[in-house]
């Protein structure tokens, strides 16, 4: 009796057994199914295939170890710094120009420190948040001021102007890149000062040619009359591009505004009289819109004869390349932020052929000058009429920067419905009327 128990125990345990090794077997086999057909010999049993699958995927992963450990080493040596954080702001990765730009000596590899505890910059922090929750990549410049134990220290570190790339990775990481923008900020300065001594020393001498040459035109007959009658126009271009980089310095000086309640329509209605004989060559009209929702006149606060000169730059160059017969609209409305004050949006939009997209970062940029297909554009359009202004290269960069002087905004697109430039400019709200 004990001997057939014995014999039906076997038997049950063997066919335990057996049904156990084919489904392992099925199992391996279905994750065979998954691995590429050139990585396994299909003579083979299924436990060798199995083993050869599990040599190639080692394989593979140390390759991919290695390749990972090689990226992390450019990226270390990268000329640029680069910053890596994880979802809880625990700093995963920081380069030796991102250590060397932050002035970070502290910092090693495989730690569990949050950022703030590492970099002392409010403005990155803020740029990485904002990052992690739009999911969008941003990109923002900053004056940053090294952390510093002492007064001495404080003295002897001089702050840097940083710009910072942003980009959203996986599982609420962020990557941040930062270069120094230090150099090229003082080389600009030095080429602005360095413009500016050159157009005050400029601006008698020129001011003394276009006197004699305007005396000349008066009083000369023939041919040589039409040869100073070509010059008057250069002159007074250079004595135009003299005294708009001269007032550029001068807003740069941090002039005091004189603020006053603006009424909107009324400046643009003011503007547009000074331009109408150059529109009504072009046979080219304004109109002037702000939001349905609105029942009162829109009011800014603002300096009247420095926003004149905004508005007057702005038509003046909607003009320019606005196709004869075109309208230029002007777009107001009301844009409402409790904490900083309430803010007036203006968008100037003509119906010319835009911006090209590789000029819209540098619009506002002194002496920049754009594709030259939208000038020749603007030429042909007004072929038939006389030219609205030779420009001198700074118009733009002077509304910017009476516009910034204002605690303002401004920004340069193309207008998705009549493909022309749109200028939106943002300033402080004063009240209604």
């Amino acid at each position: 009796m004990e001997a057939v128990a014995f014999l039906v125990g076997l038997v049950v345990g063997s066919g335990a057994m057996a049904w156990k090794a084919r489904r392992q077997r099925r199992h391996w086999q279905r994750l065979l199914n998954q691995v590429p057909g050139d990585i396994t010999q299909k003579d083979l049993s299924v436990q060798s295939q199995m083993r050869q699958a599990l040599a190639h995927l080692s394989n593979r992963q140390a390759e991919a170890e290695a390749q990972l450990a090689m990226y992390e080493q450019v990226l270390e040596l990268a000329p640029i710094g680069y910053v890596h954080v994880d979802g809880e702001n625990h700093l995963l990765m920081f380069n030796r120009e991102a250590r060397s730009l932050l002035k970070v000596s502290d910092w090693t590899p495989g730690g569990d420190r949050l950022f703030l505890e590492v970099v002392r910059s409010y403005e990155l922090d803020l740029l990485i948040q904002q990052t992690r929750y739009q999911q969008q990549s941003y990109h923002r410049e900053w004056r940053f001021f090294p952390h510093a134990a002492d007064a001495d220290e404080i003295i002897s570190q001089n702050p840097q102007t940083l710009k910072a790339y942003s980009l959203p990775l996986p599982d609420g990481d962020v990557g941040v890149f930062v270069e120094n923008r230090q150099v090229l900020l003082e080389l600009t300065q030095s080429r602005d000062r360095w413009m500016s001594d050159l157009a005050h020393e400029l601006r008698t001498p020129l001011t003394s040619i276009q006197l004699v040459v305007e005396t000349l035109v008066e009083r000369l007959d023939g041919p040589m009359k039409g040869w100073v009658e070509r010059l008057l126009p250069e002159t007074q271009r250079l004595v135009s591009l003299v005294q708009d980089w001269l007032e550029l310095s001068h807003l740069e000086s941090q002039e005091t505004l004189t603020t006053e309640p603006i009424h909107l329509q009324e400046l643009i209605e003011s503007v547009w009289q000074t331009l109408d004989p150059l529109a009504q060559q072009k046979s080219v009209g304004v109109r002037y819109r702000q939001s349905d929702e609105l029942d009162q006149e829109l009011v800014v606060e603002g300096d009247n004869s420095r926003l004149y000169r905004v508005f007057l730059n702005l038509l003046d160059n909607a003009i320019r390349y606005s196709p004869p017969g075109g309208t230029i609209h002007v777009q107001a409305q009301l844009i409402s932020q409790p904490q900083s004050g309430d803010r007036v949006q203006i968008q100037v939009i003509d119906e010319g052929s835009g911006f090209a997209v590789a000029d819209l970062p540098h619009v506002f940029e002194r002496l920049y000058r754009g594709d030259p297909g939208r000038g020749r554009n603007a030429e042909a359009h007004s072929a038939t009429t006389a030219p609205t202004s030779t420009g001198s290269g700074l118009g733009l960069a002077i509304v910017k920067q009476i516009v910034l002087a204002h605690r303002g905004t401004i920004h340069a697109d193309n207008d998705p419905k009549t493909g022309g430039a749109c200028l939106t400019l943002e300033l402080p709200a004063a009240s209604f009327s």
